[in-house]
């Protein structure tokens, strides 16, 4: 049985423009709602919107909707997938106009990824779908039987993508047919809402569990290298949902939702060091430093022994997969998007496009796409910023 972890609450801040679809007919004013702007302090111009894409109609008294598949961007077409809540999947043009769409049967728990202009679509229907990300025709799809809920890795010819149920799929990228898999029991407690993406380097493979292991596997036939338990005993709230990220060094960092973040051995999985904060369920490498998100709370962390540099509380029991872009750290938080200075987890800007953002950003150069999670698509234009 799987518990969702936050509460939703419909928010809609003064920074919002209301109009078509709950907020997004008409270009929002963006800056921090939460300080004051005079002539003299104008609001920060980050970011310019470049055209917004309604995407999802609401449907009749629908209570805090929200967004959690991150869209993605197709360099060749200029296409950007997105797969929204009614589960639908469009192709939205340069334009932002919808070029194609395909109807599934189920929401989705996770975006696409776009490979040699292929996008593979992890259907909430238990089903990853291959289309041509220019026109959306099919390719082929695998029938996993189980709900999907990560973005797909493509890596070595193969397509990596993981259940709700704690099954790990590979297919061949070229045809979809099953290379192999490897599951692991869920425990019998309450586990947290989400799935740990894997880490594919040097023919290993990286991924998190809910019983509170994260393993290593051949990426040739998915037999296991190593496997570590993270979250000792119990059986609630174990799960190591954070997708596992790595430096030069062959360091590798992951975070357990019960007992904290954890620098690991890639070869071994031996312990190098640990910080005991619970609640964590996303983590970001960046250089020498690592942000993590849960819980109401953004930190950031010395890789080289997990001292804290700084905490930036959100104000309530939401926080999402955090993106490195342009020199800062955003943040989807339910209610806005915040950019934080990494240095010092200052918030610069706090932008609310209607309903918040649940799904993280899609970053593509000095381009941002954004789903909200009212529905609506945006294509946004980092302003001068560097990074």
């Amino acid at each position: 049985m799987r518990k969702q972890l936050v509460s939703w609450r419909h928010w809609l801040g003064s920074a919002v423009a209301v109009g078509l679809l709950s907020g997004c007919s008409s270009l929002p004013r963006y800056g921090n709602p939460e300080l004051p702007r005079t002539e003299l302090a104008p609001p920060l111009d980050y970011f310019s919107v470049n055209w917004w894409a309604p995407l999802v109609a609401p449907t009749l008294l629908e209570y805090a909707p929200r967004e959690v598949a991150t869209p993605a961007f197709d360099a060749r077409s200029k296409m950007v997938i997105a797969a929204t809540r009614d589960g639908v999947i469009r192709g939205v043009g340069p334009d932002g106009q919808i070029k194609w769409s395909k109807n599934t049967n189920t929401r989705f728990a996770a975006g696409a990824t776009v490979h040699d202009g292929v996008a593979f679509v992890p259907g909430g229907d238990g089903i990853l779908y291959a289309l041509d990300a220019a026109t959306g025709e099919q390719k082929w799809q695998y029938a996993a039987g189980e709900s999907l809920a990560t973005v797909p890795v493509v890596a070595e010819g193969l397509v990596l993508v993981a259940s709700e149920s704690d099954t790990l799929f590979a297919v061949k990228a070229a045809d979809g047919v099953w290379a192999w898999q490897y599951r692991r029991d869920p425990p019998s407690g309450f586990t947290v809402r989400g799935a740990s993406a894997p880490l594919v380097r040097e023919g290993n493979v990286y991924v998190g569990f809910s019983d509170g292991y994260i393993v290593s596997l051949s990426m040739k036939d998915g037999a296991a290298n190593w496997e570590k338990s993270l979250s000792g005993s119990g059986n609630e709230f174990l799960d190591v949902d954070t997708t596992p990220a790595m430096d030069e060094h062959g360091q590798l960092y992951v975070a357990s939702y019960k007992n904290g973040i954890y620098a690991l051995s890639a070869d071994t999985g031996d312990v190098v060091w640990t910080n005991a904060v619970s609640g964590m369920t996303s983590l970001l490498a960046r250089g020498q430093m690592l942000f993590v998100v849960g819980d109401g709370r953004v930190d950031a962390y010395l890789a080289e022994d997990g001292r804290l540099l700084w905490s930036h509380r959100l104000g309530e029991r939401a926080g999402f997969t955090p993106v490195f872009a342009k020199g800062m750290l955003l943040v989807p938080n339910q209610r806005s998007l915040l950019f934080l200075d990494p240095k010092t987890g200052q918030s610069r800007v706090s932008w609310n496009p209607g309903a918040g953002v649940s799904a993280a950003p899609f970053v593509a150069g000095s381009q941002l796409f954004v789903l909200s999670n009212n529905g609506c698509l945006y294509s946004l234009d980092f302003n001068g910023l560097k990074g």
